[in-house]
């Protein structure tokens, strides 16, 4: 006897519970309907598969939301059409992946604001649909060349390609490159580890604000404790435009002539997996101070077994 094939509505309802094998049927089943919308807006051609993986990854991400069950396949067209026209009407490079883009452990709030659609504290989003574990172990699973490039693309204020070009010193085409073959790298890995178990990701998002807010507290005080010392080894190397050319430096020097000149910081979000870690702060300018530094900043480290082997400190052009 032939099996029945589940109808939309009742995959999308199993989606909807948690059951991450029935969301990957849909995107399967609705996956040439969408590339044809993206087609139609955009032609063939690279633009068009990435609107149709950013769709993919959105529903991930929004399946709790589809209201009609049994019209899921307009939804996911529907988010197809909204990414295809956003690169259209687009005068600058835009982040992607919707809500996905907000799915920061230990956030205390967008940097950028939101779209209606888009619940006001995402990780609630992901605590509801059950799914934050199983996204950041797909991204943990990317090679981490791809992984910089997309959690600094997806899930930090550095979202331009020129900007992360900066920030990881490769040309923009490998942005490019790399952010395509990350996203859709992370989609086979969701669809392959759907059933499996995961880490819990946000204890690491945990760890990491606090001993951001150690580490901050300690550059106020002028005296970092034992524990931030073990985490910030002599072998850390500061990078880019706080650092001193042709030179190897300590990130707390520097951190030393800001605190001396009146400078303070406040976290205002961490994304953090196992090797890469982003903690993005506002910067408060003591009134007169000369050469004021921008109103915010974006650590972004490297760590290997939680040592920081090089902090790059960015000042995203979209906040300056």
């Amino acid at each position: 006897m032939t099996a029945l094939i589940p109808a939309d509505e009742e995959l999308t309802r199993r989606a909807q519970a948690g059951e991450t094998a029935a969301l990957g049927l849909l995107l399967d089943r609705h996956r040439a309907p969408m590339r044809a919308v993206a087609l139609s807006l955009l032609g063939h051609g690279p633009d068009a598969e990435d609107a149709v993986q950013d769709a993919a990854l959105i529903a991930l991400r929004r399946i709790g939301d589809v209201r009609d069950p049994a019209a899921v396949g307009a939804w996911l067209r529907a988010i197809v059409r909204n990414r295809s026209r956003m690169h259209l009407r687009a005068e600058r490079e835009a982040p992607g992946l919707d809500s996905l883009d907000r799915l920061r452990p230990g956030g205390v709030g967008p940097a950028h604001p939101p779209c209606p659609s888009v619940a006001s504290h995402p990780e609630q989003v992901v605590d509801r649909h059950a799914m934050r574990d199983w996204i950041w172990d797909a991204v943990e699973q990317l090679p981490e060349p791809m992984r910089l490039v997309l959690m600094l693309r997806h899930f930090s204020g550095v979202t331009s390609y020129q900007e992360i070009a900066r920030a990881c010193d490769i040309p923009v085409g490998t942005v490019r490159s790399r952010l395509s073959q990350a996203r859709s790298t992370l989609a086979q890995v969701l669809l392959a580890t759907a059933t499996q178990a995961h880490d819990d990701f946000s204890r690491l998002a945990e760890d990491s604000r606090r001993e951001a807010e150690v580490t901050l507290e300690g550059a106020r005080c002028g005296r970092q404790s034992r524990e931030i010392l073990e985490l910030w080894p002599a072998e850390t190397e500061l990078l880019g435009v706080l650092s001193t050319p042709g030179e190897r430096s300590h990130p707390f020097p520097a951190m030393r002539r800001n605190r001396e000149k009146g400078v303070t910081q406040r976290l205002r979000h961490v994304t953090a997996s196992r090797t890469v870690t982003i903690w993005e702060m506002d910067v408060i300018n003591p009134v007169g101070v000369p050469d004021p530094c921008p109103p915010s900043l974006v650590w972004l480290m490297v760590r290997r077994n939680r040592r920081v082997q090089s902090l790059r400190v960015l000042f995203p052009a979209s906040q300056r």
